[in-house]
């Protein structure tokens, strides 16, 4: 059996690659695969405990099966706010625009 993995933003840095293949047994959970991606990526282990996981495009959890031609997603927490906002330049004449309220 075979399944494709992806890696999302630190993940992907940390494995060199977006996606990947790989061979399973069968029996096998999102949780075996992540472990096996450790066990190829050690930098990787620390993510396990706020990882998010996906299976064909719906969020799972560590103990959902894995099925042959499966695409599995890891997903490491998302951070923001921190940044600069956008800024919009206007004339001295144009008003900012405004959210609606209704």
């Amino acid at each position: 059996m075979r399944v494709r993995i992806r890696l999302f933003a630190r993940l992907r840095d940390i494995a060199g690659a977006a996606e990947l293949e790989r061979a399973i047994d069968q029996g096998s959970t999102v949780r075996s695969i992540w472990r096996g991606l450790c066990n190829d990526f050690p930098e990787l282990v620390p993510y396990e405990a706020s990882l998010s996981a996906a299976v064909n495009e719906d969020y799972a959890r560590m103990d959902a099966p894995v099925r042959d031609g499966d695409d599995i997603a890891f997903l490491p927490p998302v951070s923001g706010g921190r940044g600069h906002p956008a800024r919009r330049t206007t004339s001295r004449h144009e008003a900012p625009s405004r959210c609606s309220t209704s």
